[in-house]
C-alpha cells in the first residue's frame, strides 16, 4: 500500500515478483486493505486471497491464478487467513486457539522434528503488543522425548530445513543440529542481516 487512491493501483495492491526484486510480473488493484495477498499452491499456480475483489492490471506467462481453489481452513479474511493456511501448507499442524485476554489471542502450531523432538510456533494476535513487536508477532518453544520444554521467545521465525533447525533472532539467522532425542548442537550463525540497508536497484526485466 502507498495510499495513493487515485494512481492505476488504486492505493493498494497484490503483485507477484521474481525474488529479490519488488517489479511485479502480475499485478491486482485492490484500493482498500480488505483481504488480499495469497498463497503459492505450486511453483506454476497460486492462490489469491481476493475477497472484497481485486482488478487484474499485469498478467504473467511465468504463474497462473488457480481462481477455484479455496483454502480447507477459515480464519477470517485478512493476514491471519493467509498465515495460518501458509503455515499449514508448510506441514505445521494446528493444536490450539486461545484467548489471552481483552485483544489478546495466540495460535499454536506444532511440527514434528527428527529425533523425536517437536518445534512448538506459538503465534499471537494482540494489541497492545510488546516493544518491538507488531500487531502479529510469534515465538517458539522446543519440546523433546521426555516431554521438556525449552522455551524460545526470543526466535522470531524458525522451521526445519534439511533436518536442521533454523531460526531467526536480532536480525541473524541460526542454524542447530539435532543430535540425538534429548540433545541438540550450540547454534551457528548463519548470516548477520543488521548491516543491511535497502538499496533502490532497477530490476532486470
Amino acid at each position: 500500500m502507498n495510499g495513493k487512491w487515485d494512481s492505476e493501483a488504486k492505493g493498494s495492491w497484490t503483485a507477484i515478483s521474481r525474488t529479490p526484486w519488488l517489479k511485479s510480473v502480475s499485478l491486482y488493484a485492490k484500493g482498500d486493505c480488505w483481504h488480499g495477498g495469497g498463497l503459492f499452491l505450486d511453483e506454476k499456480e497460486f492462490w489469491l486471497n481476493d475477497g472484497r475483489g481485486h482488478e487484474q492490471l499485469m498478467d504473467s506467462s511465468e504463474i497462473k491464478r488457480n481462481e477455484s481453489y479455496k483454502p480447507s481452513k477459515q480464519y477470517g479474511g485478512e493476514c491471519l487467513h493467509v498465515y495460518y493456511n501458509r503455515l499449514q501448507r508448510d506441514g505445521w499442524v494446528l493444536k490450539s486457539m486461545n484467548e489471552k485476554g481483552k485483544w489478546h489471542s495466540e495460535t499454536v502450531f506444532e511440527k514434528s522434528l527428527p529425533k523425536k523432538w517437536v518445534l512448538v510456533k506459538i503465534c499471537h494476535q494482540q494489541v497492545f503488543q510488546p516493544k518491538g513487536k507488531g500487531c502479529y508477532w510469534d515465538e517458539h518453544e522446543l519440546r523433546n522425548e521426555d516431554n521438556e520444554t525449552f522455551s524460545r521467545s526470543n526466535w522470531e521465525w524458525a522451521d526445519l530445513v534439511d533436518d536442521s533447525i533454523v531460526y531467526a533472532d536480532t536480525g541473524c539467522l541460526y542454524k542447530i543440529t539435532i543430535m540425538s532425542s534429548m540433545k541438540l548442537s550450540e547454534p551457528i550463525l548463519l548470516h548477520d542481516f543488521n548491516e543491511y540497508k535497502f538499496e533502490n536497484i532497477q530490476a532486470p526485466y
